[in-house]
């Protein structure tokens, strides 16, 4: 932040500078208006106005940029409340889920191929 300060005042004292060395009379004609000042003022109006429509071709697009993000920010917030709320169903679910496995390995023996073709029985092998 100071360093923008910093620049903005370095800026300026260039300006004045600028302003003390170019104090010449001229006479600015466009279409039929004619317009005489010094030559600092001439241009730094030509810059000021310069200024000005860079900031009305540049705000539109701005403007969106900052609502999306905005509607980024907040979709990552809706993601990260639904991430913690399956985080807290899996924890709930998960012991569930390991009695169940157990449960269905104990009971069911299955039959391979190798076994039927060599004719041994699954209950035999238990």
């Amino acid at each position: 932040m100071q360093l923008l300060i910093i620049t903005g005042m370095l800026i300026a004292a260039c300006g004045v500078i600028f302003a003390l060395q170019n104090n010449v009379s001229v006479t600015v004609t466009f279409l039929f208006w004619n317009f005489e000042s010094s030559l600092a003022l001439v241009i730094l109006l030509a810059i000021a106005a310069g200024g000005f429509i860079i900031a009305l071709v540049s705000t539109p697009s701005t403007l969106r940029k900052q609502w999306a993000l905005g509607r980024q920010r907040k979709r990552i917030t809706e993601l990260e409340q639904i991430c913690d709320e399956m985080k807290a169903r899996i924890q709930i679910l998960q012991p569930q889920v390991l009695s169940v496995e157990s449960e269905t390995t104990e009971a069911t023996s299955y039959v391979g191929l190798k076994q039927i073709i060599a004719g041994q029985d699954s209950k035999s092998d238990v």
